[in-house]
């Protein structure tokens, strides 16, 4: 997998964007995706593109962690509109929620058996707008 490599110290919520706070249930780092356990824990967990539940896999709500935090400590997500991602992006290029949890990769580095969760697309180099579908369809 070719996950974006994203420098955690630079991920910062742009105007417009649509934010939370909440609780982590794991050790998250700032730029991973997020979906919120809403039927067990409560708490924010890493999303992962070929998890058990639909939920893991961006069913529900998702969202970019906006700082990072270990277990049970508050966590800001992000859940729409432009972030600045604190990695190199493509502007135009869409980006998936990755197999790696809490990554994002581009759709040539998601495979067979794969859920495909839109993240959303880039507008620059450094900026995606996030738009997070959930497509139910596994390649």
């Amino acid at each position: 997998m070719a996950d974006i490599t994203v420098t955690p110290s630079n991920v910062v919520a742009s105007a417009g964007a649509r934010t939370e706070n909440g609780i982590a249930g794991a050790t998250v780092t700032a730029g991973q995706i997020v979906f919120l356990d809403s039927t067990t824990t409560g708490k924010w967990l890493l999303a992962d593109a070929d998890a058990a539940t639909a939920a893991a896999r961006g069913q529900g709500k998702v969202g970019v962690a906006l700082n990072g935090a270990a277990l049970n400590q508050p966590l800001a997500v992000q859940t729409e509109g432009p972030i600045t991602i604190g990695a190199t992006v493509v502007a135009g290029t869409a980006y998936y929620l990755s197999p790696n949890p809490g990554g994002i990769a581009p759709l040539a580095d998601i495979l067979t058996g794969d859920y495909v969760t839109l993240v959303g697309i880039a507008t620059s180099a450094s900026v995606i707008k996030l738009d997070f579908q959930y497509s139910g369809v596994s390649l």
